[in-house]
């Protein structure tokens, strides 16, 4: 991957270059266009590697704000003697993020596809001094609180091919916090919230996948759906003994020749004595763009989202999406008229062969939020 464009700019003129004339004649505004994408590819791959691509990270979101810092991202191939085309590419990204709101952000992810598709590895740090808002727990939260925590997060998982696209595993999770300022006299520092004084978390769970995407970066057709079961318990160093069932269920759907509706129902469900960070959540970037990460949280979670993508101009793309969900504290407690809603619009240029994107999403929800990233979120 050695290709980055001007990305911004683009959105500027995106629609001046909508109107361009029939025919073979360019107008002006498209060819200024097409200079300023070369130009910012040729830039970035003067400061890269034949095997790595460093890039500036620009991030935002509404847990960050404007974060700056940079990227190395590595895609590659394992099996190299097979054919490329049945062996899917394997990442290595690398980011480092300082954001406005004092935060200092270091991860490491890798996923591995090893043995022509038959084993899948993936693994993940993430080293955080991060502050973040507390809304309490349920689905009827108002309040609002800051803490600020310095976290250790890592988790291993690994699969076997066990029959064509069924990938099973498993996978090892660990996190360590140590929230050191909360808001005097509120939710947190009254220690009423389990976890508010800061753990050690280690569990220990089995996944299954079902994985028939024709692209790991932009599938066009296929699904992917992923159940996990995890287990924290003390046994494995746990403070906290807790058990966590996640199922994540996506459909992709090509309709014409190069437009995609992609869906996904998620759903989490939570016994035991969880700490409040790591209870079912809905919100973030990955899950209702439109509200802040853990916005709602409570035992059990369900977020409904779809996404209709079609292109716009050569490497452009454009995405509509909207959300839906809410959380609960037991299964009885989930009400149609409980749902929260969200929705937007982005953009997507994808920056190599491979299928990788970058991402800009501008979201509605219960605020207005952008996010700025890699890969699409279903």
């Amino acid at each position: 991957m050695k290709k980055i464009s001007a990305f911004f700019l683009v959105l500027l003129l995106h629609s001046q270059f909508l109107f361009a004339q029939k025919g073979d004649t360019i107008s002006a505004p498209v060819a200024l266009v097409d200079k300023l994408f070369g130009f910012a590819d040729n830039l970035v791959e003067r400061v890269s590697t034949d095997t790595w691509t460093f890039i500036p990270a620009i991030t935002y979101a509404p847990e960050t704000s404007l974060g700056v810092g940079g990227r190395a991202m590595k895609i590659f191939r394992l099996d190299k003697n097979s054919s490329q085309t049945k062996n899917r590419p394997s990442s290595l990204p690398i980011t480092f993020l300082y954001t406005l709101k004092n935060q200092l952000i270091l991860t490491a992810e890798v996923d591995l596809w090893m043995d022509q598709n038959n084993s899948f590895l993936n693994s993940r740090l993430e080293l955080a001094d991060y502050p973040f808002v507390f809304s309490g727990i349920g689905n009827e939260v108002t309040d609002q609180e800051e803490y600020s925590t310095r976290y250790l997060y890592y988790h291993l998982l690994y699969h076997t091919k066990i029959a064509r696209g069924v990938y099973l595993g498993p996978r090892y999770e660990f996190r360590a916090d140590n929230i050191y300022e909360k808001v005097e006299d509120g939710l947190l520092e009254t220690g009423g919230v389990t976890g508010s004084n800061g753990q050690s978390l280690s569990g220990l769970g089995l996944s299954l996948n079902i994985d028939t995407r024709d692209n790991i970066f932009q599938p066009s057709k296929g699904m992917y759906n992923q159940l996990s079961w995890m287990e924290f318990h003390s046994v494995f160093g746990s403070d906290f003994n807790f058990t966590q069932w996640v199922f994540d269920f996506r459909k992709y759907q090509k309709i014409g020749a190069n437009q995609v509706i992609a869906g996904q129902a998620w759903f989490s469900f939570t016994r035991g004595a969880a700490p409040f960070h790591h209870l079912s959540m809905v919100g973030g970037s990955d899950r209702m763009r439109g509200y802040f990460e853990g916005r709602y949280r409570d035992k059990h979670a369900m977020v409904y989202q779809a996404e209709w993508r079609f292109p716009v101009y050569k490497k452009l793309n454009m995405v509509l999406f909207g959300s839906s969900g809410q959380v609960a504290n037991n299964l009885s407690g989930f009400h149609l008229r409980d749902f929260r809603y969200a929705g937007g619009l982005g953009f997507r240029y994808k920056l190599n062969s491979e299928g990788l994107n970058l991402r800009i999403d501008l979201a509605f929800g219960d605020q207005s939020a952008f996010y700025f990233g890699l890969n699409e979120v279903i």
